[in-house]
């Protein structure tokens, strides 16, 4: 995750600042307009050497003038793939590509970002790597290999599963080491299992998954990597100076019944209302990013949510308005829960258990909640008029997408929400992880599901490019600070 400095004037120390956030869209680029068939927009990366923005997506990656939103070319993937992540580090573009088949390993390519020519073979990683990240130093390449399972054939009592992994790449040497999440590992026993409590679930029962690695986010320090295992809902722990994991760590679940915490649960009841209601979370985070205060690191999570799933139809989501069965019979037809998503394997009658917190949370390094958003989200969507009723029954706004950014000592988080009528980023100030404060949400025309988000400086200006997945477009932002100050 990348974090741009900036200086910025405050003022003197006897006057009280108050805080504001001022955005401007610089341009937004369609990348339907690359003429490259299947070129989609999902992860977007800074090039420092060329000022140019790589922007991954499916068929390869379109390279864009950062000034001018101006195409410059494109960065194919073909024989080898679909592309899925794009890093950059030095002028070095690191590029994670699935395999045809997405059971089998996926390979990481180098490009040149001053020639677009490749660095090297391709290098083998593990199964459906989903995404990577340059260590600190650039030494090293980190890639989440997802590891999803295949749907599940005619006849096949269950789907082909390859382990999800962790690949650590030696950018000089090019040598790789795969590490998987063992079942050895401390606190794993705290991570979401099958079979779960409750009474739930016939497939997984039958067929468990194992840990499946989204995202990783480098400790400000360097030496830790924290892995975000979103179906499992928890963290691993990697040490980069050993090269091995350490622990696991649960995340726990988040109460809807909470003040604060209400949430709207009904698609089909004509009207947005968040109110509480006896059913709890699975926080299960997308994105993560890390940074530093006052000595200690903290991680900000987007809470997306993601039920364990196979394509085959006999995953664990389930809803009692149009399944029944399994757990999620203990809600009544027609019942303010009736058409909520709840897992079939982790709800019982009195434990109803629902995916995602709706909600972006900080945590220390021990996994501790430090601030939750609430339904903060959720309630500014609405407020602002681009909240998508048809997803109350899921996981409402889904915040998936972080990116950091550091102005004068302020530490400002970019939450984008993957669900929303228009592309949503909600603004909090997190320079204090015990005290974040909501500054503002951009909602921006033509711009329809942010999914990547990185944050840069240029020459003392400071910029958020943000990748849109259903609108497939790319847009960038100017970020200022705004001070006012009531003098002591």
């Amino acid at each position: 995750m990348s974090i741009a400095l900036a200086s910025l004037y405050v003022g003197s120390a006897s006057a009280d600042p108050s805080l504001s956030v001022e955005t401007r869209r610089v341009w937004s680029y369609s990348h339907a307009q690359s003429n490259v068939p299947g070129q989609k927009a999902e992860i977007v990366a800074h090039d420092e050497r060329t000022d140019t923005l790589w922007v991954a997506g499916v068929a390869g990656v379109d390279v864009l003038e950062r000034a001018t939103g101006k195409w410059v070319s494109n960065i194919s993937v073909a024989p080898y793939g679909a592309v899925n992540s794009v890093a950059i580090h030095e002028g070095i573009a690191a590029l994670a590509v699935e395999a045809t088949d997405r059971t089998q390993p996926g390979v990481v390519l180098f490009v040149s970002t001053r020639t677009g020519q490749r660095l090297g073979a391709p290098v083998t990683v593990g199964a459906l790597p989903d995404m990577l990240t340059f260590a600190r130093n650039g030494r090293m390449v980190l890639v989440a290999n997802e590891g999803t399972p295949s749907p599940r054939t005619s006849g096949q009592p269950c789907p082909v599963d390859p382990p999800g992994s962790v690949s650590l790449i030696d950018v000089w040497t090019r040598e790789v080491r795969t590490l998987p999440i063992s079942t050895t590992l401390p606190g794993y026993a705290e991570l979401r299992q099958f079979p779960a409590t409750g009474n739930g679930g016939t497939r997984p029962d039958m067929c468990p998954y194992d840990p499946e690695p989204e995202y990783i986010a480098i400790d400000p320090r360097g030496d830790k990597a924290y892995v975000g295992l979103q179906e499992a809902n928890g963290v691993a722990v990697l040490d980069l100076r050993s090269r091995r994991f350490e622990r696991v760590i649960g995340l726990g679940l988040k109460d809807f019944n909470l003040p604060g915490n209400g949430i709207d649960p009904n698609d089909q009841d004509g009207a947005v209302k968040l109110e509480q209601v006896p059913v709890k979370g699975l926080y299960q985070p997308d994105s993560i990013a890390a940074y530093e205060y006052r000595g200690r690191s903290y991680l900000v999570m987007a809470n997306e949510g993601d039920a364990r799933d196979n394509g085959s139809g006999d995953g664990e989501d389930e809803r009692r308005g149009s399944a029944g069965g399994a757990s999620v019979e203990y809600v009544p037809d027609g019942s303010l829960l009736g058409r909520l998503t709840m897992s079939n394997v982790e709800s019982s009658r009195d434990n109803l258990v629902a995916f995602g917190g709706r909600s972006f949370s900080i945590r220390d390094a021990a996994g501790r909640i430090v601030f939750d958003s609430g339904n903060r989200l959720d309630a500014e969507a609405i407020s602002r008029g681009v909240y998508d009723h048809a997803r109350s029954d899921n996981k409402g706004v889904e915040p998936e997408g972080v990116a950091l950014m550091q102005i004068d000592g302020r530490v400002l988080a970019f939450i984008g929400l993957e669900r929303t009528t228009k592309s949503a980023i909600a603004i909090y100030d997190v320079t204090n992880p015990f005290a974040a404060q909501f500054l503002d949400m951009v909602v921006s025309d033509g711009d329809i599901s942010p999914e990547g988000l990185t944050a840069f400086n240029v020459r003392g200006r400071n910029f958020l490019a943000v990748a849109n997945e259903a609108s497939d477009t790319t847009s960038l932002f100017e970020i200022r600070l705004r001070y006012k100050f009531a003098l002591k």
